[in-house]
């Protein structure tokens, strides 16, 4: 089943028109020149590195890859007349851009937030998706609020904009940084954690059975990125003209409202 946000849809940050027109070409003679043009890992394909899984956004269902981020570069991929492939990688190797750097995919898809940071170690497109920050913690807790966090167990994941908010702002908070969601929703439910601090969209959904509330939500000013090699200007260029597309021809909305939308 598609994961379904019980919140106020977040706004989609306006992709500036670009001036690149080519997006409405032959696939045909897209494929032919995507790959000495895009310097890409297998030509013909776009390789796309992510952390799986972290619903909604990148996760398998029924054998395959799908999520927000997932569909939104299935379009990317097919309108530059690209097969897709996915790779997962570990979190820390896709913020930090080492899988880029080793040529281990052309794009990274894993709702990465865009930092100063990040961008000096990679490209990124423009802004896809305007994200909080939450604080996850049992129905029966009695935590409320991140200054109820001293003397508590508060989980991240490791290498995220989450994990720098909590060290900042979560006084007196021992906290445990784990390497995906997938570990770290476990460790809430287990009780080695007593809260879990991350992106709204993915704490949100482990509130649907009602045994976990959020308690709070920050606003951080984070967008989503999807990330490249920094010298690879023709790609960059491209995928953005592609969100541009799916922005104008109504696709970006269809793929937003099946993943957060009531």
């Amino acid at each position: 089943m598609p994961h379904k946000a019980r919140t106020a849809a977040l706004a989609f940050l306006a992709i500036g028109a670009l001036s690149l027109t080519a997006c409405g070409g032959d696939d045909s003679a897209a494929s032919d020149d995507a790959g000495p043009e895009f310097n890409l890992v297998s030509e013909g394909t776009l390789t796309v590195c992510s952390d799986i899984p972290y619903v909604p956004f990148e996760y398998e269902e029924n054998g395959e890859y799908t999520g927000f981020d997932m569909d939104i570069v299935k379009e990317i991929a097919s309108g530059l007349g690209l097969e897709l492939a996915v790779q997962d990688a570990g979190f820390e190797g896709i913020a930090s851009g080492t899988v880029l750097a080793a040529n281990q995919c052309d794009l990274s898809a894993s709702a990465i937030t865009i930092t100063e940071e990040r961008q000096e170690a990679m490209g990124f497109s423009d802004p896809y998706y305007d994200s909080l920050q939450s604080l996850l913690v049992p129905a029966d807790s009695d935590i409320k609020s991140i200054e109820d966090l001293d003397g508590k167990k508060l989980g991240v994941q490791g290498n995220t904009t989450g994990e720098s908010y909590a060290r900042d702002n979560a006084t007196g908070a021992e906290i445990f940084a784990y390497p995906s969601d997938a570990e770290l929703f476990p460790a809430i439910q287990s009780g080695n954690v007593d809260a879990v601090l991350q992106d709204l969209p993915v704490n949100i959904g482990h509130t649907e059975d009602g045994d976990f509330t959020i308690a709070e939500e920050y606003e951080t000013d984070e967008s989503y990125g999807f990330a490249m090699d920094k010298d690879n200007t023709a790609l960059v260029s491209a995928v953005n003209e592609q969100l541009t597309e799916m922005r104008d021809n109504g696709k970006y909305q269809e793929i937003y409202d099946k993943y957060f939308t009531e």
